[in-house]
């Protein structure tokens, strides 16, 4: 950790940043307390503590020139009381990424009289129930918070939901609000099943009937489509329904084959007849 010294001050870089407001760089030197910023002798509109490990807004000096304050990713949980006093012109403040956890921990902020930009993002502060209202409540001067403009809406919402003390004190105890996870949706099996369809082995009469189809094929595709059937032994699923008249047709010829073969006795063929012709003959001369 390092000291905030006012040789320190004397080295960090500054200069005029882009809105020509006269800036001192402070940021990432793992500062754990302010002290000694008197040294800067009030004479820069922005201070940047970005990048610290300051845990406590405080120790400030009078600095009537200052105008915006980052002091983002520390791990602040407490803001003096009594800050509007040390900074009467601060108009922007960044907080983003420290621990503020309770909404009564920002009450401070309202001794702020021109305090119009303020960022709280991830702090758990955030996450308590009607945050948003409860600081335009308290903040009547805030223009943006967290970014976004505060709209009259807000206003009279934030005022009629705070009109009383007692409501205050119950907003101040309110637990965080649930933050449920997101729900995925269920995507049935059977609908991925569809997506792609089903790869089924040929039966011989489809092997037959593929074949028969490339002959009686129209187009390349056609042919190209059969041919890549043929050859990965793997029929597509739609291949029997677009293609039932071929199979018919194959299943026809194979069975007028068999039925051919049992109209010869003895499973002889026509060659074999003509064989024992030819023997028979010259024994009978």
């Amino acid at each position: 950790m390092v000291r905030l010294t006012a040789d320190l001050i004397w080295k960090s870089p500054h200069f005029f940043n882009a809105v020509k407001d006269r800036e001192l760089d402070l940021r990432g030197n793992k500062i754990p307390v302010i002290e000694n910023l008197g040294a800067t002798e009030d004479q820069f509109d922005t201070i940047d503590l970005s990048d610290n490990e300051i845990v406590k807004l405080e120790n400030l000096p009078y600095l009537n020139r200052l105008g915006t304050l980052l002091i983002n990713n520390n791990r602040i949980t407490r803001i003096n009381p009594n800050i509007g006093e040390f900074l009467p012109k601060l108009h922007t403040l960044v907080l983003t990424n420290n621990r503020i956890v309770n909404l009564v921990e920002i009450d401070p902020l309202a001794s702020l009289p021109k305090l119009q930009y303020l960022s709280l993002l991830d702090n758990n502060i955030t996450k308590k129930q009607n945050y948003r209202l409860y600081v335009i409540h308290k903040l009547k001067s805030l223009r943006v918070l967290d970014f976004k403009k505060v709209k009259n809406k807000e206003r009279l919402e934030a005022k009629r939901l705070f009109d009383s003390k007692e409501a205050i004190e119950e907003a101040q105890k309110a637990p965080p609000k649930k933050v449920s996870p997101p729900e995925i949706p269920n995507v049935p099996e059977v609908a991925e099943e569809q997506q792609t369809p089903k790869l089924v082995a040929p039966t011989p009469e489809q092997i037959i009937a593929i074949k028969a189809a490339i002959v009686n094929s129209q187009t390349l595709e056609e042919v190209a489509r059969l041919e890549k059937a043929l050859k990965s032994g793997q029929l597509p699923a739609d291949f029997e329904l677009n293609d039932n008249m071929v199979l018919d047709n194959a299943h026809e010829k194979h069975e007028e084959t068999v039925q051919e073969s049992k109209d010869q006795p003895d499973g002889e063929s026509d060659d074999t007849k003509e064989q024992k012709d030819t023997d028979t003959a010259p024994m009978e001369e």
